[in-house]
């Protein structure tokens, strides 16, 4: 993952504008970690039961109860665009 443009279409999948400082900081980071994860590929788990969860719970449960949610004007106030009471999104199907 050194090379350039395999972070910078990472960063476009993400919606995250990267500097060229950042790719090459990325971009070695992201090489160390598909190298850890091509080790861990390697090792032979045939023996080695699943782990599922360490902590020794088991199933654990709440109540649901309602709890306050959010008034309109407070869901869209991080949307980037909104028309009225609606969040405006690029469009997903193409419509002819």
């Amino acid at each position: 993952m050194r090379d350039k443009s395999g972070v910078e279409k990472i960063s476009k999948l993400a919606s995250l504008p990267l500097s060229e400082k950042e790719i090459s900081l990325f971009g070695n980071q992201l090489s160390k970690i598909v190298g850890f994860v091509a080790a861990l590929n390697r090792l032979d788990t045939n023996t080695v039961s699943p782990t599922y969860q360490v902590a020794g719970k088991v199933n654990e449960f709440r109540e649901d109860k309602p709890s306050g949610g959010l008034s309109s004007k407070e869901a869209l106030s991080n949307s980037p665009r909104t028309i009225g009471k609606y969040i405006v999104t690029k469009g997903v199907f193409n419509v002819k």
